[in-house]
């Protein structure tokens, strides 16, 4: 499944740690993200996944370590380099985050109108492209209060491609869909993944979608305060001596 053995890491994390108001969230976090995998960070509630998520895209300040994307250190960043950027990665938060007054294509224009110089008309040739390959083609012109949840989701990944990033950060895709919507959104991930060469950055707690779309995947840890796996999640299933982690992949409750 992994076609990135060899790859070049185009995230570097090191070192990380994330506390707020003298709370350590995690700490001494260190992985690479290679190009053109899909990157799994899993663990269960309260772990802190959803805080190195927005550490990664900006959004937190570390409280100590080092994040380089694409070969830039983002920590401390400013100005017109940071949003230059920012403006290779894309990002999918639980909710799809769609304008509710606006039709999906007029969702998926909106980085386009902010950040390029492009004509109306050639923005609304992207939305239809975007929206194509998620297979939303025909409801380019519906609003998100007309569309089901999973599609929702779709068109949110398709805004976040809007501007071809490089790497794409998703959180918590699969979160409230059904078993059948969820299998369909993983293989779209994977479809995107092997298509278009896309590096992708899931957050996740959803066992089956863990298992159907990581390349590799680290494992953060409430109690340990930080990491305590990384690699394939089918061989940590199988192999992995570290009793939270075989509980986790094997549905067990801790003794």
């Amino acid at each position: 499944m992994d076609g990135s053995n060899g790859a070049e890491a185009v995230i570097r994390v090191r070192d990380l740690a994330a506390r707020f108001d003298g709370r350590t969230i995690f700490e001494k976090v260190s992985f690479d993200v290679r190009r053109g995998e899909v990157f799994v960070i899993l663990g269960g509630s309260g772990c802190g996944k959803s805080t190195l998520l927005k550490h990664m895209i900006g959004l937190y300040e570390p409280a100590e370590g080092s994040i380089e994307i694409l070969g830039q250190r983002i920590e401390g960043l400013e100005g017109a380099a940071r949003q230059a950027l920012l403006q290779r990665i894309g990002v999918m938060w639980q909710s799809g985050a769609l304008f509710g007054s606006s039709t999906l294509a007029e969702n998926i224009e909106v980085p386009l109108e902010e950040h390029t110089d492009l004509p109306a008309e050639a923005r609304a040739l992207v939305a239809r492209v975007k929206l194509g390959l998620v297979g939303l083609s025909d409801a380019a012109l519906r609003l998100p209060a007309e569309i089901s949840g999973g599609m929702a989701k779709r068109a949110g990944i398709a805004r976040a491609m809007a501007l071809d990033p490089p790497i794409l950060f998703l959180d918590e895709p699969s979160a409230g869909l059904d078993p059948i919507t969820s299998a369909g959104l993983d293989a779209l991930i994977r479809q995107l993944a092997r298509e278009l060469g896309t590096t992708f950055v899931v957050v996740t707690h959803e066992l089956q979608s863990i298992l159907a779309i990581g390349d590799r995947c680290i494992m953060l840890d409430k109690e340990a305060k930080g990491m305590i796996a990384e690699g394939d999640p089918r061989r940590l299933r199988e192999e992995s001596d570290n009793p939270v982690v075989r509980a986790f992949f094997r549905r067990e409750v801790m003794a």
